[in-house]
């Protein structure tokens, strides 16, 4: 056994080995936290004030644009549950006034992890079931911007909403769901 510890080629199947495994579990990040947080999205519409123009020229006041924000609508929403790091926080998906659709996550605490994404899913939110997320249909949405605080992801016009009705944060690199909400109208 000696002799097997002392041979240069023991030390280095070693070292690789521990280098592989860093590499994969990224075991520090389990002290780590990033905290974000982004203000809720609102559309800015510009509105006219002053005279009408006339022809080339404008008549009266000077038109000034003034922006009004203007409030998101709540399609969906849940409350996160644990699956394999205890989670929890809100997801809701909201329609800005232009259209467009954004998934905010508020109050998330999770762990931090290597390769985490934000994912919509086709599959049911269940206590213990942390796996399932990749066996339907799923849209990522990207990269989990803090493991902590309020984040707004950008839904793509092309998303099904009728049947992506759960959100996860997925780790892609071990294949599974760190927390998930089911989203309801």
């Amino acid at each position: 056994m000696k002799t097997v510890l002392r041979h240069p080629a023991t030390w280095i199947v070693a070292a690789a080995g521990i280098a592989v495994a860093l590499y994969l579990f990224q075991p520090w990040r389990l002290f780590t936290t990033v905290v974000v947080n982004e203000p809720p999205p609102v559309s800015i519409g510009e509105t006219m004030t002053g005279e009408a123009m006339t022809g080339d020229a404008m008549t009266g006041d000077a038109m000034t644009p003034t922006a009004s924000p203007a409030s998101p609508r709540v399609l969906s929403m849940g409350s996160f549950i644990t699956h394999e790091h205890e989670t929890s926080g809100t997801a809701k998906v909201l329609q800005l006034p232009d259209g467009k659709r954004v998934l905010r996550i508020e109050n998330l605490n999770t762990s931090d992890g290597p390769d985490l994404r934000v994912w919509l899913s086709d599959q049911p939110v269940k206590e213990g079931e942390w796996r399932v997320f990749d066996d339907g249909e799923w849209l990522e949405l990207g990269e989990l911007k803090g493991n902590q605080g309020n984040a707004n992801y950008a839904i793509p016009a092309s998303a099904d909403l009728d049947t992506l009705t759960s959100v996860t944060i997925w780790c892609r690199r071990f294949a599974v769901s760190f927390g998930a909400a089911g989203l309801t109208a």
